[in-house]
């Protein structure tokens, strides 16, 4: 069984930046695809960021220029730098393996006051 673990999150004033992190309990190499979700409340979960096995990225537009997704397969770690955050980024954000029907974790509180 897959656990991925979030941590990093917190809150912080608008423009400043946090570093989300997501710990797999096993090699993450295997996984095609690895991301981060966040889900606003009254808000459907929506995919911000992911990372391919071959470290091609893609991200939402939003945060576009912002945010960065990082994967370090020695540690079995994906990363998520976030920059220039806005009160908008206000969400519980969740790591995820392997797509939506993947592997899911708890999710970290990020808050960003204006």
């Amino acid at each position: 069984q897959v656990q991925l673990v979030e941590s990093g999150g917190g809150l912080v004033q608008a423009g400043g930046s946090l570093r989300l992190s997501c710990a797999a309990s096993g090699s993450i190499f295997r996984f095609n695809v690895m991301g981060w979700y966040r889900q606003a409340p009254g808000k459907q979960r929506a995919l911000v960021a992911h990372i391919s096995s071959g470290s091609s990225t893609n991200y939402v537009d939003s945060v576009k220029g912002r945010f960065t997704i990082s994967r370090d397969n020695t540690k079995n770690t994906v990363y998520l730098q976030m920059n220039s955050l806005k009160p908008e980024d206000t969400a519980v954000y969740y790591c995820n393996a392997d797509g939506l029907t993947g592997y899911w974790g708890r999710g970290t509180q990020v808050t960003v006051s204006s």
